[in-house]
């Protein structure tokens, strides 16, 4: 089965605005049952501890523990001398997090937009914009019931709601049993959560109590000012953002796609060669549907969910814009052979999502009978296949820089970027070495008089009888980029998700920085007795006090 879905509902394609819908999932003792479910020899109850000033302080409960009475922050030798058979770990925040963010991924089969939220703990809580997404689930109660008895089943204490609002499916989800708020019901349910569903820190919350606003609804009956001098602006942001008076967004932890199509298997699949058979089909159901609507896209995502409750996602970007089938899968297969050996299927894979992103128009072209092809967008796709099988920066092109220093008018470029982008036309039209040193070296030239044409040169130790010279072309120094380094290339990008190894990172040149004080060149084109061309400068002139210097900049073919 194959389901298309964009990020409007069925009654909403045309773009109209349209009220967001969010699902929050909330898991109280979700460490705790990561553990056991795990580990199946960890039994009830069970606690995880960390080190807080000094002391063994309780971080995590399970449903167990809680009901014998213990509470998270309490001493870890009271809680053992009160539970004297209580199973105890210690918490490692950072391990947990990253398991969360795996298990928030996972639930993008059910919604593309998917964010943790931190409020109240680095885990624990999930939301979803569900937004034009129910109806795939038979409506929102069906999908809200079919999450919570999916994450039930797996062995985790789950609750949720739905709501228009982001802060009152998170105050339902924790303080009221598992519901949909309706849209026309909002502010009751807001009203009648207490304070402490809207987010606030321990000493709001306390100091609330105190002045005797128990819940949300008394809040929206006081003066504005007076609250905000004593608790602070945050008060107010959450308390409307509950009431959707303030928007609050979510932070998508996968790409956003504007188009995707996917297929859930009946039985997991594991063999790579399996996944992009199925990834070739869906790139042939949304060629399909972008020929109809007449787009393309230039970069798609693949995501792979596993039976384990991970996902695994592959992204690319294409030279322009397509909407080709084979050449969606085959850019797809190279980037898979490269990072072949980092693939790992688990217990197999049940669900393939193919999503594209940076979507624009692209007409049909009607070529003439006798219309000889330009060769460029051959040219692109070649480029396509081997940053999708080298890395996008170990495939580089040159860019003209709005500079007329020569180690500054170049530099190299990712050639899919420079492709997208688009060559100008209008191209220096200077007369120019095919090869260039990163950095000018230093030769000795001898000439017939100080500032006349060289002669003969000495470089790296073997001279050179020079026959012909041409020149001088004088080019000033840049006096507004002092202290700049000098950039061949730009840097590798520093992500740890790049799939880039360092034997696959572009040369970066080590370049000096550029000192516009250094003076005028006069360049040379000479020629020696052999026939080699060079290109020489002549660096300041020649003075008694400081003679010129000269050096040797590239080479013509």
């Amino acid at each position: 089965m194959v389901l298309q879905r964009s990020l409007f509902g069925p009654d909403n394609r045309s773009g109209a605005a349209t009220e967001r819908r969010f699902l929050v999932l909330f898991l109280p003792h979700w460490p705790t049952d990561y553990l056991k479910r795990h580990d199946p020899g960890l039994k009830a109850p069970l606690a995880l501890y960390e080190r807080v000033k000094g002391g063994l302080r309780l971080a995590a409960l399970d449903m167990e523990a809680m009901r014998l009475g213990l509470r998270p922050g309490q001493n870890l030798a009271d809680a053992r001398a009160q539970v004297p058979d209580l199973g105890v770990r210690e918490l490692d925040r950072d391990f947990f997090e990253s398991a969360f963010a795996d298990f928030a991924d996972w639930h993008s089969n059910a919604s593309p937009l998917v964010s943790v939220l931190t409020d109240a703990a680095p885990y624990g809580d999930l939301v979803l914009d569900i937004t034009g997404v129910a109806h795939l689930f038979g409506g929102e109660n069906a999908m809200l019931r079919h999450l919570l008895v999916r994450l039930r089943a797996l062995g985790y204490a789950a609750a949720g709601a739905v709501a228009s609002t982001i802060g009152a499916a998170w105050g339902v989800s924790h303080f009221a049993r598992s519901q949909v708020v309706a849209p026309a019901a909002l502010e009751a349910s807001v009203d009648a959560l207490p304070v402490a569903a809207l987010r606030l820190g321990d000493r709001q919350i306390a100091t609330l109590a105190q002045m005797g606003l128990k819940f949300v609804g008394d809040l929206r009956s006081r003066p504005r000012k007076p609250l905000q001098a004593r608790f602070g602006a945050s008060l107010l942001t959450r308390l409307d953002q509950a009431y959707g008076l303030v928007a609050e967004r979510m932070a998508p932890r996968l790409p956003v796609p504007e188009h995707f199509v996917e297929r859930r298997l009946a039985d997991p699949i594991a063999l790579l060669d399996d996944v992009l058979m199925v990834a070739h089909d869906l790139a042939v159901q949304l060629g399909c549907r972008f020929e109809a609507e007449g787009l393309g896209a230039q970069a798609f995502h693949l995501f792979l969910y596993r039976v384990d409750h991970k996902v695994m996602s592959l992204s690319l970007n294409a030279a322009r814009l397509t909407r080709d089938p084979a050449h969606i899968a085959e850019l797809f297969r190279q980037r898979a052979r490269r990072l072949e050996g980092e693939y790992d299927a688990g217990f197999g894979i049940d669900m393939v999502r193919l999503a594209a992103s940076s979507l624009d128009r692209l007409e049909a072209v009607q070529y003439g009978a006798f219309a000889a092809p330009s060769g460029e967008e051959d040219l692109d796709r070649l480029l396509d296949r081997l940053a999708s099988r080298l890395g996008a920066g170990a495939v580089l092109r040159s860019q003209f820089v709005a500079s007329h220093v020569p180690e500054r008018a170049v530099r190299l470029v990712p050639a899919v970027t420079m492709a997208a982008a688009g060559i100008p036309p209008d191209l220096p039209r200077r007369h120019r070495p095919l090869r260039l040193l990163p950095v000018p070296e230093n030769v000795a030239i001898n000439a017939e008089v100080p500032d006349g044409l060289p002669a003969s040169m000495v470089w790296r130790r073997q001279a050179y009888r020079l026959v012909r010279a041409a020149g001088p072309e004088r080019l000033g120094a840049e006096w507004w980029r002092s202290g700049e380094r000098l950039q061949l290339a730009p840097p590798p990008p520093e992500t740890e998700d790049s799939g880039m190894a360092d034997q696959d990172r572009p040369f970066v040149a080590d370049l000096p920085i550029f000192d516009p004080l250094a003076g005028t060149r006069d360049y040379y084109a000479v020629e020696d007795e052999e026939g080699r061309r060079f290109w020489v400068f002549r660096q300041g002139f020649h003075r008694r006090e400081r003679p010129a210097s000269w050096y040797l900049h590239g080479f013509f073919p």
